[in-house]
């Protein structure tokens, strides 16, 4: 499934070498987060307008999860709101 979201990302960004993918894990509702990270300049191009680009690659994703037989949500956020949350978890992990 990640290589499915950063592949689709990578042709939809105009700097895909920041295009990465990780896997959260499960939510309380057995659904796996996918986390698709993007530099900030792009995020426009990958939600595209009202929401359109992102619910067309959450529909496409859950439509290959459902034949694998799995539940699968991806968030999309930007580099440096994925630094910010690395280095939080870090300082946590520090106490």
């Amino acid at each position: 499934m990640e290589e499915l979201v950063e592949t689709i990302a990578k042709y939809l960004v105009d700097d895909p070498e920041k295009v990465s993918v990780q896997d959260m894990g499960e939510d309380d509702k057995h659904e796996e987060i996918m986390q698709l990270s993007v530099a900030s300049d792009d995020m426009g191009k990958v939600i595209g307008k009202q929401g359109r680009i992102a619910k067309a690659l959450r529909t496409v994703v859950k439509a290959a999860a459902t034949k694998a037989h799995r539940q699968v949500n991806v968030e999309i956020v930007s580099n440096e709101e994925m630094a910010e949350a690395a280095g939080a978890a870090g300082a946590e992990d520090e106490e």
